[in-house]
């Protein structure tokens, strides 16, 4: 019992999950790098959703940027219709401030039948998980259906990005365009307002770092997760045991992007806009990236890439004598990782262990042999 309860305290898990709810309040006052801590938690969010996509299951998404982005613009919908601006139109209904802008001179205010059920901020958070569920499965239906595998998965997922961020500027009267919405109201649950740089929404979006990771820990450990890693492993074997491989293709699709909308949705609570910035090529490569370095076979890698590269950029970015070459140096550990380190920082950890391991079990035979030399002794245990 004893054992038990000391692997479950020095387990990875319980070791990131004190962490990241105990260190950043205790350690950082300043609440602009409280906001960017928090920031990046809902970074690893989004990387955790890569992660349970490629590393477990081996669909290369990139359209990771596009689940985001949808979750991202369903909470501001609703954050933007409960905002003092659109509140004080004059109107009987919530009208946001662009919308007036944008309505030609005569012409009634009234607001777009899309917007109305985003008054209320519940549905706009439940559409943050919907929405990208829905649209990853019907995009996954076509796509595994019609037998589409490989680096076309990942051009397809990546025109679609594309695409929507197109509609998203050029639909400038139903989402302002390029300048996304901002003059949001704060998330609220009940009374207790979240301002975004405050210790609540830290709290708020380290809770829900840790319930998504405990969430996708136990789906891996079940039997559809034994299977993801078998399709990813050798696809053509578990089809030929009766397996539907499509059907779970999209199902592990579906709940990827609902955690990348989720991951959305918490965006808007911490940075309070919503713009086609985070619907782009950018981001959908960027997640890609945080996974690769964190490690794509391991939940609490892909988090912790995510959350290592992004304090590591806006610390070299707010270097005076870095302002110029801070990308290319970003860009240079990303190829030394992948380079020396193909399983990510994660698959370090086992290394040093297993070197730990062999210098103690060889200072231990040393120091116990009797009769022989330590010239031999360390030989004997090189050979072994």
């Amino acid at each position: 019992m004893a054992i038990r309860i000391k692997r479950v305290i020095l387990s990875p898990y319980t070791l990131f999950i004190l962490i990241v709810l105990v260190l950043p309040p205790l350690l950082v006052a300043d609440p602009f790098w409280l906001n960017r801590l928090s920031l990046y938690l809902v970074f690893g969010i989004l990387a955790l959703s890569m992660c349970l996509c490629w590393g477990y299951c081996g669909i290369l998404s990139l359209g990771h940027g596009a689940f985001f982005g949808i979750g991202a613009y369903c909470m501001a919908m609703s954050l933007k219709l409960l905002s003092p601006d659109s509140l004080a139109q004059g109107t009987p209904f919530p009208l946001p401030d662009f919308m007036v802008w944008n309505t030609p001179p005569g012409q009634a205010l009234k607001l777009p039948l899309l917007w109305v059920p985003f008054q209320n901020q519940w549905f706009g958070l439940f559409a943050a998980l919907l929405v990208p569920t829905l649209f990853a499965a019907i995009v996954g239906w076509f796509v595994f259906n019609g037998g589409v595998s490989g680096v076309f998965i990942s051009i397809i997922t990546l025109s679609i990005v594309v695409i929507l961020n197109l509609l998203l500027i050029d639909q400038q009267p139903l989402t302002n365009g390029f300048n996304g919405l901002t003059n949001l109201a704060v998330f609220q649950i009940g009374d207790w307002a979240f301002d975004p740089y405050s210790l609540s929404t830290y709290f708020l979006i380290a809770g829900s770092l840790v319930a998504v990771l405990l969430g996708l820990k136990w789906l891996t450990s079940t039997k559809t997760g034994l299977l993801l890693k078998a399709i990813r492993a050798d696809e053509q074997r578990v089809r030929y045991f009766g397996y539907d491989i499509a059907s779970y293709k999209i199902f592990i699709l579906s709940i990827s992007a609902m955690v990348a909308g989720f991951a959305g949705a918490l965006f808007v609570v911490n940075s309070q806009y919503a713009s086609p910035t985070i619907m782009d090529v950018g981001i959908s490569i960027a997640v890609v990236v945080w996974t690769a370095v964190g490690g794509r076979e391991s939940l609490i890698g892909a988090a912790i890439g995510a959350i290592l590269i992004n304090l590591v950029q806006s610390l070299l970015s707010e270097n005076e004598n870095l302002i110029q070459v801070w990308q290319l140096i970003v860009g240079i550990l990303f190829v030394l990782v992948v380079m020396f380190l193909p399983e990510g920082l994660a698959g370090l950890v086992p290394r040093v262990l297993t070197v730990w391991r062999k210098t103690r079990n060889q200072s231990i035979s040393v120091s116990s042999s009797d009769g022989i030399s330590l010239p031999v002794a360390t030989g004997a245990i090189k050979d072994e």
